[in-house]
């Protein structure tokens, strides 16, 4: 047994993201797709840990009590680089992907339903297979299982939760970017730095490359992290005066709306922060906190939970990937804001809006900026796709064929 420190293990991730990023840049089929970096570079681990485990009889572990915190740090920078006017100009789109996202959540649980009885098991491992792990991911289907354990007296209902939601985050992040890169080519889409390169292959230099920004620096760096950490304690004190309420809402999104509150109203006092460095720091707490959920990735409980689980997995992928192509796109307008949504969409739809927001983040490096994108898919995965989906299970749960059998 090979136990690393809390420092060890961060080193670990660092070289897993730094092996992803040389994979993604190397392999064309990944580059091409835009793959995230902490995806392959942890799925890689998580394979050589399996072999050492199972044929070396040597097992890793590693320390991540730091996961939450990365995550926390994460969504409060995205608060503190979303500009309300951006928001108000991407209330449509807004509206319109909620509108697809109501009545997507309806029908993967029809799908884990109808797989369910294809293959002949209880009803509520189908919504176990549906937006109780997808969507909800680990927290939600820890709570789902142990209700449906203590009251269905379902065997192995965790093992089986926990599996179906890590893999959901697998493959969130894999369809992702290839959904998106399809959409951009049947319907040529470019983003600005397509539009760049093309202007320099044709020898015209872009107006936009004309000025440089000022770098960065150290103070600039200071103040964006003391800023993302000021949202990750008050953001935490505020959920903590309503984790009784009637209805419960995720820590990380009181660490946004403090990220919100600082960039929109620390203006009018004078604070003014550099959202270039604010969103590498989120970028990296990202990264780090994806790194490591791949890298303890059991295959070995994938292996044992195979089949039916695994089949109605492959079936929820293509559904969800034909849907955001479908429809999650052409709802949006079909240019590429929408193009970049569609990938996100198959990274909560399948995974967590962390897996969204990876995705969001390889094609944008690649192609250029989506702003509103950037708005829409947070707020959306933040709290309202959790609220929306509570009252979908709830109200599946309460119909006699499927919670009362």
């Amino acid at each position: 047994m090979i136990s690393l420190s809390p420092v060890q293990s961060l080193l670990a991730c660092c070289l897993v993201l730094v092996v992803g990023r040389v994979l993604t840049t190397k392999i064309g089929i990944l580059a091409r797709y835009s793959i995230p970096d902490p995806i392959v570079g942890g799925l890689l681990f998580a394979v050589i840990a399996y072999l050492l485990s199972n044929w070396g009889g040597v097992s890793v572990s590693l320390e991540t009590s730091i996961r939450p915190t990365l995550l926390l740090l994460f969504f409060g920078s995205i608060g503190l680089t979303a500009n309300l006017k951006l928001l108000a100009k991407g209330g449509p789109r807004l509206i319109a992907f909620l509108l697809a996202l109501i009545p997507f959540l309806v029908l993967q649980n029809a799908v884990g339903l109808g797989m369910a009885w294809l293959l002949d098991m209880h009803p509520l491992m189908g919504l176990l297979g549906g937006t109780i792990t997808l969507v909800g991911g680990h927290g939600t289907g820890a709570a789902y299982a142990t209700r449906f354990a203590d009251f269905n007296n379902i065997q192995d209902v965790m093992a089986l939760a926990m599996t179906s939601a890590t893999l959901g985050l697998v493959l969130g992040g894999v369809v992702g970017g290839p959904v998106a890169e399809w959409l951009m080519r049947r319907h040529k889409l470019a983003g600005s730095l397509d539009h760049q390169a093309q202007a320099a292959q044709s020898g015209q230099a872009p107006a936009a490359l004309a000025e440089e920004a000022a770098p960065s620096t150290a103070g600039s760096y200071i103040v964006s992290l003391t800023a993302a950490f000021v949202c990750l304690v008050f953001g935490g004190y505020l959920a903590m005066l309503v984790e009784d309420a009637p209805v419960s809402l995720p820590n990380f999104l009181w660490c946004l709306a403090t990220g919100v509150i600082i960039r929109n109203g620390g203006a009018r006092l004078g604070l003014k922060l550099d959202d270039r460095a604010t969103e590498i720091i989120g970028t990296i707490s990202l990264s780090l906190f994806l790194g490591m959920t791949m890298m303890t990735l059991d295959l070995s409980s994938v292996a044992r939970l195979a089949g039916p689980l695994a089949l109605m997995l492959i079936v929820q992928t293509l559904f969800c990937a034909l849907y955001a192509a479908w429809v999650v796109f052409r709802i949006l307008k079909s240019d590429y804001e929408a193009a970049i949504m569609s990938a996100a969409f198959c990274g909560f739809g399948l995974g967590a809006t962390a897996t969204a927001i990876a995705n969001m983040q390889a094609l944008t490096r690649r192609h250029g900026p989506a702003p509103e994108a950037f708005i829409v898919v947070p707020v959306t995965g933040a709290f309202l796709v959790d609220i929306l989906n509570v009252i979908v299970l709830t109200s599946l749960i309460s119909l006699p064929f499927v919670g009362g059998m």
